[in-house]
């Protein structure tokens, strides 16, 4: 056996057939749910895997998944997987264009989609002219001709008798789409089960054999339930669902975020650990258990995890006084890196985000890749288990990825400095970093300073074009239900006790909403574009 994910999965089922490895939870409010056991859940994807071999689906072709989350979607990806189809996950608030861009650079071949999106794959499929297979979800809101999931499974075996698989066999994540068009990174499985799905075993001993996975799920006990909530489109809630099949637990998914929902399963399912993106879904738990769900019992969970998003010290100092039991973690990692580390302690409004990362990990000059000397910037670098690039896109992956001292490395697009402790400060996306008066200005930190103000419910800040400074500093703020919109010299004054003259605000735009991916990502296009649009 090899390291596949495949079979990987397989060896647990062997051993866990009969534990309940996924529990699905629809429309919220409705009390629909489906329940599967590994044995069910294997068998399903088998379904799906033979289905897509008798298509004339080759191994290495690539298959789109564009579904909001359900069973559907886990069942599909470890079919493709074991059919040694690639899964390519689709963002689901992708318009048109976007989205023929998207199916045409992955070179789909097949699609698995929701019929909610009847219109909007019709509207790019004439663009997508390698896209010969349709799977629909749901009943038809168009004429769409595309064949129901249902049949797509009772035509398939619920048995195994799969070709044999490859460490090599892709897995492919597209990631971006809110500074530029999406770009899909490349892992090998392998290489992800190590970076991403627990082979490394950053809090414990890493796998040396791939029968090891199943040895430890057959000696080790049962009883944590993972609680992915963000979309499974989005690779952190995919992954995080492969970590829990990895380690023969439970898995739980809605079909969206719903906060009075979300607390209701974490009480009704006793979740262990949770994971979400940043404050944009942290927050809204948060009211939901000061308000309509106050005493619901949280105190099974144990960890609530963020990754692609920070949660500020005030969100997480007012979560921890409603479930002091769970500890909150701020992970790092990224769709080209898989997991980083975890930050090592609150260091307060206004500051970076510091994380003892693992050994695998520099902070380098971005042009000559030597690491930086304490205390100057540079870009956070990852070797080892890293993805072999963007597909379909040799010059970003030259961009990104190089060779080091025989070692395979990947740059990300944060920026950090180390200290002489070796923790790292990660200062924020360079892409994002604003340039007013020849200072550097992230705006993470500034972010954390505006959402410890009492007034302020979410923020964002972007660079505007200034005629004086190159760009000032501008926040979009929204306003908690009540509070009186603030001055500008309110917000200047608040953030003069966290941050730097040069980093505080010089414009200030209340905003109805924050508007931020359905993960809770910003989107930093929108954010520029209120801020300059007000500034005129």
């Amino acid at each position: 056996m090899e390291y596949n994910l495949a079979d990987l999965f397989e060896s647990v089922v062997d051993v866990a057939s009969d534990r309940e490895a996924l529990v699905y939870v629809d429309h919220p409010g409705t009390g629909a749910e489906r329940r599967l056991t590994y044995a069910e859940l294997d068998a399903a994807a088998n379904r799906i895997g033979h289905h897509l071999i008798d298509s004339g689906i080759r191994p290495g072709e690539h298959l789109g998944l564009h579904l909001y989350n359900g069973i559907e979607y886990l069942q599909t990806v470890f079919g493709c997987m074991k059919a040694r189809v690639v899964p390519v996950n689709v963002n689901y608030r992708y318009v048109e264009e976007e989205l023929a861009y998207l199916y045409r650079d992955a070179d789909l071949v097949a699609l698995v989609f929701d019929a909610e999106f009847d219109d909007r794959v019709a509207a790019a499929l004439p663009r997508a002219p390698k896209l010969r297979h349709l799977v629909r979800v749901g009943e038809p809101t168009s004429e769409l001709k595309a064949l129901p999931f249902t049949e797509a499974e009772d035509a398939g075996s619920p048995g195994r008798g799969f070709p044999a698989r490859s460490a090599d066999d892709l897995f492919i994540i597209y990631t971006g789409g809110t500074t530029g068009m999406p770009k899909g990174v490349m892992w090998r499985q392998e290489d992800l089960f190590f970076a991403g799905l627990g082979g490394g075993a950053p809090t414990g001993e890493p796998v040396k054999r791939p029968e090891e996975l199943a040895e430890r799920v057959a000696a080790g006990g049962t009883g944590i339930t993972f609680f992915p909530t963000p979309p499974l489109m989005h690779g952190t809630s995919t992954l995080t669902s492969l970590i829990g099949f990895n380690f023969g637990q439970r898995v739980v998914i809605h079909r969206k975020f719903v906060p009075a929902e979300v607390l209701r399963t974490v009480e009704k399912e006793r979740v262990s650990s949770m994971s979400l993106v940043g404050d944009a879904m942290l927050r809204p738990l948060i009211d939901a258990l000061r308000g309509p769900l106050k005493g619901t019992d949280c105190s099974s969970m144990f960890s609530v995890s963020s990754s692609g998003a920070i949660l500020s010290e005030t969100v997480r100092r007012q979560f921890s006084e409603l479930v002091p039991n769970a500890m909150l973690l701020n992970n790092f990692g990224s769709s080209e890196s898989g997991f980083n580390g975890t930050a090592t302690n609150d260091s307060g409004a206004g500051s970076g985000f510091r994380v003892r990362v693992n050994s695998r990990t520099q902070v380098v000059d971005p042009v000559t890749h030597e690491p930086v000397a304490v205390g100057e910037i540079g870009r956070v670098a990852q070797s080892g288990h890293v993805p072999l690039g963007y597909y379909n896109d040799p010059v970003k992956t030259a961009e990104t990825f190089f060779e080091k001292d025989g070692r395979r490395w990947v740059l990300l697009g944060d920026m950090a400095t180390v200290d002489e402790d070796g923790v790292v400060n990660v200062l924020g996306r360079g892409s994002q970093c604003i340039n007013t008066g020849g200072e550097k200005v992230y705006p993470e930190e500034v972010e954390q300073a505006l959402k410890s103000h009492p007034d302020v419910y979410d923020a964002l800040v972007a660079g505007v074009p200034d005629a004086t400074w190159g760009s000032h500093v501008a926040a979009v703020v929204q306003l908690r239900d009540g509070a009186e919109p603030p001055s500008l010299s309110d917000i200047q004054t608040h953030c003069r006790t966290h941050l730097a003259g040069y980093k505080v605000p010089r414009q200030l735009v209340i905003a109805e909403a924050i508007q931020r991916s359905p993960s809770g990502k910003a989107d930093y296009r929108w954010a520029r574009e209120v801020a300059a649009a007000a500034d005129r």
